[in-house]
């Protein structure tokens, strides 16, 4: 298999010793990885009612699943010690931070890293916003587009520049720091796949960062996109189009349709929008027509209800959204998805949460996927 020119990335550590963070991060560059992903939370997916050893394997070595260190902080200390990978946000919002501040807060970065720095920005989530005293909001696509615009602005003049805006106004607003590299700003990844989301992303950005979905969808996501890129004047083929997958991997099949039973895995599905739940037959555990980035915040979340709203999450649906198998498996379940236009995939590898006994043996083979999706195997 000849090599290709699909990048592949990895997610960074965000729990201390902060020694282990950066040299998680050294390991994946010298392993091959392309990029870093750092998710930019508050408080973890997984609620802590459940956070006990007798249910789940990570309770025995960490004693609370929302130990997470600042993302921009960390970001900023691993580029000083690393040299080629890209680091990016998996993502951000601008729900708790202002455009302002994200446009000094990356520009920060593109020095630090010596232009090696992904702005991913999303819509954001409630459990990140609303525990804390910040209005999750309406109009989040809307309150995100217009952030992105003043960031934009905010680059690109070294002169006080004026917006008014829905959500922010500026007057005599300046942010005078050029990038790394003369002309080159950090590129502006968006996570999401709401249809509006979709179209600004055409519009205004560089990079589209989904999770796993089915291939047809994929296409049909990315077709709107590219009509939206060409509707706005700019080139489709200019979006790098890359997916994220949270990885069950093992030797057997099999084995890893055992472990997508497990709470953790499970409690990832919850994320999901109702759709998801309906296309199989199913009622979102949240509701008719939930959506669990709006209506999870899972520290407000008993022990008993948490169990109750995991366990009803069905098999179809995890076995759809969690990427399972073998390195074979993984690899030719990517092929479509790369013949579509993916140009990079992010694996997230969480077998461990099913089952701590595969913490070695799964990233010894999430190296060799590594290599077969690069075309290095």
């Amino acid at each position: 298999m000849a090599p290709r020119d699909v990048t592949v990335g990895a997610p960074g550590n965000v729990t201390p010793p902060f020694d282990n963070v950066i040299k998680a991060a050294q390991r994946n560059e010298q392993q091959g990885y392309d990029a870093i992903w750092w998710y930019d939370h508050l408080m973890s997916w997984w609620p802590q009612s459940i956070w006990t050893p007798d249910l789940v394997p990570p309770a025995k070595l960490q004693a609370n699943p929302h130990i997470h260190l600042d993302t921009i902080a960390t970001i900023g200390a691993v580029g000083v010690q690393t040299e080629r990978v890209m680091l990016g946000t998996s993502v951000t919002d601008a729900v708790r931070r202002s455009p302002a501040m994200l446009a000094q807060e990356f520009l920060t970065l593109d020095h630090i890293t010596k232009g090696r720095v992904i702005l991913g920005i999303g819509t954001g989530e409630a459990c990140n916003a609303t525990p804390y005293g910040i209005e999750y909001g309406t109009k989040p696509v809307s309150r995100m587009e217009e952030a992105i615009k003043i960031i934009r602005l905010l680059w690109k003049s070294d002169e006080p520049v004026d917006f008014e805006g829905q959500f922010w106004k500026l007057e005599g607003a300046i942010i005078a720091l050029p990038p790394y590299r003369p002309g080159r700003y950090p590129p502006i990844w968006i996570g999401g796949v709401a249809p509006r989301t979709l179209r600004v992303l055409g519009q205004l950005a560089d990079g589209w960062l989904p999770v796993n979905m089915p291939l047809d969808e994929y296409k049909q996501r990315m077709a709107l996109i590219r009509q939206s890129a060409s509707d706005a004047g700019r080139d489709p083929d200019a979006i790098t189009y890359s997916l994220w997958g949270y990885v069950v991997i093992d030797d057997s099949h099999e084995e890893c349709h055992r472990m997508l039973d497990a709470l953790l895995v499970k409690d990832l599905c919850l994320a999901l929008p109702w759709d998801v739940f309906k296309r199989h037959g199913y009622t979102h555990p949240l509701g008719e027509r939930a959506f669990g980035m709006v209506d999870y915040v899972p520290s407000r979340i008993s022990r008993e209800r948490a169990l109750g709203l995991i366990q009803a999450v069905p098999f179809e649906v995890t076995h759809e959204f969690i990427l399972h198998g073998t390195p074979e498996d993984l690899a030719e379940y990517f092929e479509p998805y790369i013949a579509a236009g993916v140009k990079h995939i992010a694996l997230q590898n969480i077998t461990f949460a099913a089952d701590e006994r595969k913490l070695t043996s799964s990233f010894r083979l999430m190296a060799q996927l590594v290599k077969y999706i690069k075309g290095l195997a």
